[in-house]
């Protein structure tokens, strides 16, 4: 590979990176419209392993934007990320895949907590607005609740 190469393959892994990050914050935070901007016009996602819906992003932030209301308080790290790039000939090409573990503490308006913990399996293609998600699928591996103990009084 030549130094082009090798510098365009590290600017795509970062510029990947800054959508997986995207996703994780545009989640947090509630931004909606920050979340579908992360898309593909055609972009889906699907969140039924946790429980959740699939299909065309607009709708899937619709159903989230509801969901999370119940969760005043979250946090996603995404960690683990393994990058893999579609190599064309020792030439970076337009398509990515993303696996990436992840760990989810929420906690619920009445003060339950709950954690989540998985794997995501992100799609992305280039597009002339720079990488975006094709498809993003949650993995939920395993889900726990706790409860808030009273103070003695």
């Amino acid at each position: 590979m030549t130094q082009r190469v090798d510098l365009a393959t590290v600017m795509d892994r970062l510029a990947i990176d800054d959508v997986v990050t995207g996703y994780a914050t545009a989640v947090d935070d509630a931004d909606w419209s920050g979340y579908r901007a992360l898309f593909a016009q055609d972009g889906r996602a699907d969140y039924r392993s946790a429980g959740g819906i699939e299909g065309p992003a607009d709708q899937v932030a619709g159903w989230l934007a509801e969901t999370m209301r119940l969760f005043p308080v979250r946090q996603h790290l995404i960690v683990n990320r393994r990058v893999h790039l579609e190599d064309l000939g020792g030439y970076p090409g337009d398509r990515a895949d993303v696996q990436a573990d992840y760990l989810n503490p929420m906690r619920l308006g009445s003060g339950e907590e709950f954690v989540a913990g998985g794997r995501y399996a992100f799609a992305l293609t280039r597009t002339d607005g720079g990488w975006r998600l094709r498809s993003v699928t949650v993995r939920e591996k395993w889900r726990h609740a706790t409860f808030p103990v009273p103070a003695a009084g």
